[in-house]
């Protein structure tokens, strides 16, 4: 067996080991079927090797059978090459932060690089990205089999520098060009609001370092100026850490579970309320759309699920995972999926996302006319989610309140 064979079955074997248990667990029939894809996948390579038309470019082949792995698994695994994984690393050292970047939030769809969402006034929503968005290619590199963390570089480096993008849109049958001028992005800004009589408004655009203590702050200030009611807006929030999104679901709970952490190699972690971090007892209307995914889910499903407050909008995209990094012997490595997060109620939220418990759904006036709906997140009473939220907050709904 060469070297370069003896890489894919090494590869192959270790995400069979991460989503295979052996037969201890599955049964032995499952451990034997893992063992004769191994051969299988050896012996292809092998023939390809031996009796393709002409001599084939191994190294070539290895490296998109070991990204086409991949492929079956969830859109946050990927296989990084020594290249990428030094590109990789050089980013991570330190926790240094790139200069400049695109202020996306991505995913893989149909192989290739996604848009779930932007952020406000980012380079990426300035150039007119939006969710659903295919990037077939970043700085005229194709994105089919391409990890999104190498995505992730392509999209970072100096201000101003230019990125150059083929994007696919829903509707389109051609590629669009389109050009993204990397950014130093400021610190996210929350936008607030008073809404009608005692509702305030608050959307979070990112989960960043922080953030829950700046949600804290937020809500002590909507008491003191006599807010007793809230709208948390989670539209299009998709990016930041996922204990952040734990510790501000703590803010609004004074019991109940928040959410668990499950995977076949992971222990199981309950994260819980804790009634000494709880500081807002009123009622809560969450507002939430495809565009919301990780800790915004984690959130959401937290609230509705301990009937805290309504979620309304439209299902969430459902990201919400753990990883880890494995590296390998040759200076490649594997990015995994080892475990999801589940709903107080028990679901899967990458599998399932979070469902609204008050679904607004746009008109067939509202599809033909070829507008966005909803429209961009704001606190205005034209916006149908917001509206929505309003009538149930005011008695018009289902409006709960801390026990």
């Amino acid at each position: 067996m060469s070297s370069l064979t003896k890489k894919i079955v090494i590869v192959l074997s270790a995400v069979v080991f991460a989503y295979v248990t052996t037969g201890y667990v599955l049964g032995r029939s499952s451990d034997d079927k893992s063992f004769r894809a191994l051969a299988a996948y050896s012996e292809v390579l092998s023939r390809i090797q031996s009796e393709y038309v002409d001599q084939p470019n191994i190294p070539l082949v290895t490296n998109g059978a070991l990204h086409g792995l991949f492929d079956s698994l969830d859109a946050a695994s990927s296989y990084l090459s020594p290249r990428e994984y030094s590109a990789y690393k050089e980013r991570s050292a330190n926790g240094a932060k790139p200069k400049a970047e695109a202020g996306v939030a991505l995913t893989k769809r149909f192989g290739y690089i996604s848009v779930i969402s932007t952020l406000p006034d980012s380079p990426a929503q300035k150039a007119g990205l939006q969710l659903g968005d295919v990037l077939e290619k970043i700085a005229g590199f194709t994105t089919g089999q391409m990890a999104i963390e190498q995505a992730q570089l392509l999209l970072t480096g100096d201000p101003g520098a230019v990125v150059k993008l083929s994007v696919i849109r829903r509707g389109k049958t051609e590629p669009q060009e389109m050009e993204l001028t990397l950014a130093k992005l400021p610190a996210p800004k929350f936008a607030e609001d008073r809404l009608e009589g005692d509702i305030a408004y608050l959307r979070v655009p990112k989960f960043d370092a922080g953030a829950t203590k700046q949600i804290r702050d937020e809500l002590l200030q909507f008491q003191r100026q006599g807010a007793h009611k809230l709208i948390l807006d989670l539209r299009d929030c998709a990016l930041g850490d996922l204990n952040e999104g734990i510790s501000t679901a703590q803010l609004f709970l004074a019991s109940g579970t928040i959410t668990t952490l499950k995977g076949q190699s992971v222990t199981p972690e309950v994260s819980a309320a804790d009634p000494s971090k709880a500081v807002w007892s009123q009622p809560v209307s969450v507002l939430i759309n495809t565009g919301t995914a990780g800790p915004a889910e984690i959130v959401a499903s937290a609230i509705a699920d301990n009937h805290r407050g309504e979620t309304i909008g439209s299902r969430t995209y459902g990201t919400a995972s753990r990883q880890k990094l494995i590296p390998l012997d040759d200076g490649a490595a594997l990015i995994l999926t080892v475990a999801n997060y589940y709903t107080p109620g028990g679901k899967e939220i990458p599998a399932e996302g979070v469902a609204p418990t008050e679904a607004v759904l746009p008109s067939p006036e509202e599809l033909a006319s070829g507008k966005d709906f909803p429209p961009a997140p704001s606190s205005s009473h034209d916006d149908p989610v917001v509206k929505k939220a309003i009538q149930i907050l005011q008695g018009g709904g289902a409006a709960r309140k801390a026990a």
